[in-house]
């Protein structure tokens, strides 16, 4: 009988512990330094998130970013079907006390009216990248729409960019990455979709960790998201955001 309730204990602790997860405010920062970026232009500062589903960014990280980032990307799923739409607008008055807002699109985004989030998104001031391209200071963002869905159409927005110049891919799905080749010059690539695996049981889980791949023709930075799908549960996997700092590289003139 002990062992019973030793493990019922264990059980519920384990779960307590996979909703504190599932709900942590994390900021983690990393830098990227191209050629390509110009010499005498500022470091850009983005805040990139992904995954958004459910939440309510919290003030933490609101307070934490806003004198840190000059942009804010949203790779995709930043509402899902059942979220009412106040609290997607919630978020994004959130996230515009830290500055423009970029968005492309999720599948999950998919799952509720979007003439209505396109209104919103239109009241808000936020800018769409449906399988286009938007110049933001010393860099290109190249966005795509959701691939998951066979939405996206990468020839289209990567159609006239310049090589030479710093360009930033965004696509909810970082199985994209598959159809760059290196002379498309492409510098980074900022993905989701995949939550980390979200659940990680023995280091296993159903996508591979999150995280910085150098892949032969871009660098792809994939986070691991913000909220959960199905179960707001993670496990190995935890809640993050990040900025992101775009700057010249010195090396390989």
């Amino acid at each position: 009988m002990w062992i019973i309730s030793v493990l019922l204990v264990i059980g519920v602790v384990l779960i307590l512990y996979m909703v504190r997860e599932a709900f942590a405010d994390r900021v983690r920062e990393l830098t990227f330094r191209f050629p390509s970026y110009p010499r005498d232009a500022y470091p850009l500062k983005v805040f990139f998130l992904s995954d958004i589903h459910k939440r309510t960014i919290s003030e933490n990280i609101i307070n934490a970013v806003k004198d840190k980032a000059d942009v804010v990307v949203i790779v995709g799923d930043l509402t899902e079907g059942g979220v009412p739409l106040s609290r997607v607008e919630k978020n994004l008055d959130s996230l515009t006390a830290i500055g423009p807002i970029f968005f492309v699109w999720g599948n999950n985004d998919y799952e509720v009216d979007p003439v209505r989030l396109k209104a919103l998104f239109q009241k808000k001031g936020v800018r769409e990248i449906v399988n286009g391209r938007e110049d933001f200071g010393a860099v290109t963002f190249i966005g795509v729409d959701d691939g998951t869905l066979e939405r996206a159409d990468l020839p289209r927005a990567m159609s006239g960019i310049d090589p030479a110049s710093c360009n930033i891919l965004l696509s909810h799905d970082p199985s994209l990455s598959a159809d760059l080749v290196s002379t498309d010059g492409i510098d980074l690539m900022l993905s989701g979709h995949t939550h980390g695996g979200q659940i990680r049981l023995f280091g296993w889980g159903l996508y591979p960790k999150s995280g910085v791949d150098r892949l032969p023709a871009v660098t792809r930075m994939t986070s691991a998201g913000y909220g959960t799908s199905l179960l707001p549960l993670r496990l190995g996997a935890k809640a993050e955001t990040h900025v992101v700092t775009i700057a010249h590289s010195p090396e390989e003139e």
